[in-house]
């Protein structure tokens, strides 16, 4: 991605991080933009790493899964929103999918993000991390259309990527918080500015969680 394609405020890409949500005249969320260019760089470095070592070309069987016979011709930027276009799904989803991609990577050490399997990777991710952060979802049938593959060809991609990822898929608080600083320093090199929508968004999740462990230590009392 050409420098001059990723022209973003640092202050604008912390405001908006959480408030497009289910709203249908929402642009396009910064964080796609961010998130797309650091998959790109990924996929320059692994192509480099790839031209001088055999070993480095995506190895294991099973994560050979995200492979498509044809490289598709549509860039991350254009995939990712387009997935927004049609899904609308919040910008702590993309968070989230990022996260979920950073294990997946941890996990298949063998895996090589390329022009091959990205699109597959992403919208597995994406529809994943959706229904962990969201409340209403569409169905498999819908995201598969939108990612350009048939309900089996998801249902099964989401089946094995389960199974890779060991079926780890909590993100708390913590972790959150640390990825988005991550995307944060993407937009701004050296940091130093807090994303306040998160940061609150955080606090209300810990609160809720504080909240049900006491409501479980109150009901074990009763019982």
């Amino acid at each position: 991605m050409a420098a001059s394609s990723l022209t973003i405020s640092p202050r604008k890409l912390r405001s908006d991080l959480y408030s497009y949500s289910y709203q249908n005249d929402a642009n396009t969320p910064l964080v796609i933009s961010v998130l797309a260019s650091l998959i790109e760089r990924t996929m320059a470095r692994n192509e480099r790493i790839a031209k001088n070592c055999n070993w480095a070309l995506t190895k294991g069987f099973r994560s050979r899964v995200f492979n498509c016979h044809e490289t598709p011709d549509m860039t991350i930027q254009s995939y990712l929103e387009r997935i927004f276009r049609y899904t609308k799904a919040g910008s702590s989803v993309y968070v989230v999918a990022y996260v979920y991609i950073d294990r997946f990577c941890q996990a298949n050490p063998g895996f090589r993000i390329n022009a091959r399997n990205v699109h597959r990777l992403l919208i597995t991710t994406i529809m994943v991390a959706s229904k962990y952060v969201e409340d209403m979802n569409y169905r498999n049938s819908y995201f598969a259309r939108v990612g350009g593959l048939t309900t089996n060809e998801l249902n099964n991609l989401e089946l094995e990527f389960l199974f890779l990822m060991g079926f780890k898929l909590h993100v708390n608080v913590s972790v959150f918080e640390s990825y988005c600083c991550h995307l944060e320093r993407e937009v701004s090199i050296g940091g130093g500015y807090h994303i306040e929508r998160t940061l609150r968004c955080a606090e209300v999740i810990k609160s809720r969680q504080n909240e049900e462990r006491r409501y479980n230590q109150i009901a074990r009392i009763m019982l």
